[in-house]
């Protein structure tokens, strides 16, 4: 009897504890859906907590990317900005470091580096600069 008692806890325990499995699962679903939306052809994510914008930038009818794209840090400053052409990466880019200050910038020509590209440090100081030329097609 004891014996019996004992298996039908645990299975009781074990059951209970996938349901919660599963439930979390759920809520998880739900909470990635709400983070993510597409309105009139623009696209955004946004950080859980704050509800500030993540990343966004336009999509064409396919939901392919297309025009400015923007990342933005949890204080909403903005971090990055890549153009987009039928989904690939097409003009000019600036990526900056948290503090503000210019990481990199140069351009894309059909989703490769073309040109010069900048590179600096974190105070604002060019480190680099590397020539990319012409991107092929």
């Amino acid at each position: 009897m004891k014996h019996f008692l004992f298996i039908t806890t645990i299975i009781l325990l074990f059951s209970c504890s996938e349901e919660i499995k599963e439930s979390q699962k759920e809520t998880n679903i739900i909470t990635d859906e709400v983070l993510k939306e597409v309105k009139d052809g623009i696209y955004t994510e946004y950080y859980s907590k704050s509800r500030l914008v993540k990343i966004q930038g336009s999509q064409d009818t396919n939901d392919v990317r297309n025009g400015k794209w923007a990342y933005y840090s949890k204080n909403g400053e903005e971090l990055s900005i890549t153009y987009f052409k039928k989904g690939k990466r097409e003009g000019h880019t600036i990526v900056k470091y948290p503090n503000g200050s210019l990481n990199y910038v140069g351009e894309y020509k059909d989703d490769q580096m073309t040109g010069i590209w900048k590179f600096y440090d974190g105070k604002g100081n060019i480190k680099q600069e590397k020539d990319y030329g012409k991107a092929s097609n």
